[in-house]
């Protein structure tokens, strides 16, 4: 196939998830062109230099999972890549476990007679799921006590969910919890139980897997992977446009035909693949959206998150790579370093401390830094006299929001776009969902896969 009759997939967004994606055309054959706002690729797992140092918008390190991505990844890192053994606390009363949060670390933080009411609980939630005939509740506390109880429930996850999103947990769907909250089933807490009391003998070492899981990294941050990677494709012959906010969707008949000032591509019948905000690639289409669907789009709500972005004059603030803190402004505190990232000065570290917030809030703007540093300083992690540096890092839409109802909603904006035969909306943002980086790279591929073997491009 020859580059002119060969087809062309325009991609929107060059985060993780577009990036794959157009690795993926390019091995299928493709041209590809990718769009993205921001002065640099990344998107959600973008690196942000500032005085000298890397600062990530979160905790983002590669898994290896799936086998195809990472051997991909690590190809295009190269040597550039950080083999990190994972270390990861939450901070539960008062003590820090490892995290993901184990039966046995709840039974360790319940007082005793809350403990029993809260196994008692467990217990009667297990027997229920696997034996009775409860119709499952449409909001996060149903699914909730439905998977834990009412104790257990009321103990530790109705203040963190509402403190956390903002929202409590009633007005939350159940699909918050089947797709954001592990499962910590009453059978695990009971073994855990029992093998604390030495009653049973200890479980093979493949349960816990996930506690020596290996991640990967690089010196300069979470920005190598989408560095290279769009290295990678642009070598290969992508077209990679920054600085390119799309304003416009233009679309005739069951075609999307071009974006912005294009209102027809200069690829004869390219497909699109979007991994931009669901809302806001609704929102640009032109000739616009029927009202019921941009009504729809209007309910459907994500959390915005600011990080605090922190030089500090110690050589080491946490054992771990990044801690979970339940009552707390922030929510999560990583400290790079710990997984190789390069510091200058050689004897200071870096905190990424993430708060979520609603955009113009006290936590966006930047004016709860004197609260993060008085609770940072309560945790031990460093003082207000040790920052040397503070940054600001945004993101507006970093996590969908599924509030009671939100279902519909969606369905309502799906069921428009899929009448686009040459159109994939995919990733976190694109699809309105909780992949991790590996699993949204696969989303990119599997759709950029899809929009090429159908014909439509």
């Amino acid at each position: 196939m020859t580059p002119s009759s060969a087809p062309h997939l325009t991609i929107l967004g060059a985060g993780p998830c577009g990036l794959y994606a157009a690795h993926t055309a390019l091995e299928l054959g493709a041209q590809v062109s990718v769009w993205e706002k921001q002065s640099q690729p990344g998107g959600l797992a973008a690196g942000h230099q500032r005085g000298g140092n890397w600062y990530d918008l979160g905790v983002h390190m590669l898994h290896a999972f799936d086998e195809e991505i990472f051997a991909t990844c690590a190809r295009v890192i190269g040597e550039e890549r950080i083999e990190v053994p994972l270390k990861s606390h939450i901070k539960w009363h008062g003590k820090l476990y490892h995290y993901p949060l184990r039966g046995r670390d709840i039974l360790a933080g319940i007082p005793p007679f809350t403990l029993i009411r809260c196994l008692t609980g467990l217990l009667l939630a297990e027997i229920e799921s696997r034996w009775g005939r409860r119709t499952p509740g449409p909001d996060a506390e149903s699914a909730l006590c439905e998977l834990y109880g009412p104790a257990l429930y009321e103990f530790f996850f109705e203040e963190f969910t509402h403190r956390y999103w903002g929202i409590h947990p009633r007005d939350l769907s159940a699909e918050f919890v089947r797709r954001k909250m592990p499962r910590l089933s009453a059978v695990d807490v009971f073994k855990n139980l029992l093998e604390k009391l030495r009653l049973t003998a200890p479980r093979d070492s493949s349960e816990g897997a996930l506690r020596f899981e290996t991640l990967h990294y690089s010196t300069t941050g979470a920005e190598a992977l989408p560095r290279k990677l769009a290295q990678s494709v642009h070598e290969r012959g992508a077209e990679i446009h920054l600085d390119s906010t799309i304003e416009t969707i233009h679309h005739k008949g069951s075609r999307i035909t071009g974006i912005n000032d294009m209102p027809a591509s200069p690829h004869e019948n390219s497909a699109f693949l979007s991994t931009i905000p669901l809302t806001r690639f609704i929102q640009a289409l032109k000739p616009a959206a029927p009202d019921h669907v941009l009504k729809a789009a209007e309910q459907l709500r994500f959390k915005p998150m600011t990080v605090y972005a922190l030089l500090v004059n110690k050589p080491r603030c946490m054992d771990a790579l990044y801690t979970y803190y339940r009552d707390r402004i922030f929510h999560r505190v990583g400290e790079p370093k710990n997984a190789g990232l390069l510091v200058t000065p050689g004897d200071h570290t870096t905190l990424i401390v993430e708060t979520t917030c609603e955009i113009g809030d006290a936590k966006w703007k930047g004016d709860a830094l004197a609260e993060i540093l008085g609770d940072l300083e309560a945790e031990g992690l460093c003082n207000a006299g040790d920052v040397v540096e503070h940054h600001l890092l945004h993101a507006s839409h970093a996590y969908p929001v599924f509030a009671e109802g939100f279902e519909a909603h969606l369905q309502i904006v799906l069921d428009y776009l899929s009448q686009f035969e040459n159109l994939r909306s995919t990733g976190r943002q694109g699809a309105f969902t909780y992949p991790n980086m590996h699993s949204a790279m696969r989303m990119g591929a599997d759709a950029a896969t899809s929009l090429l073997s159908s014909g439509c491009a």
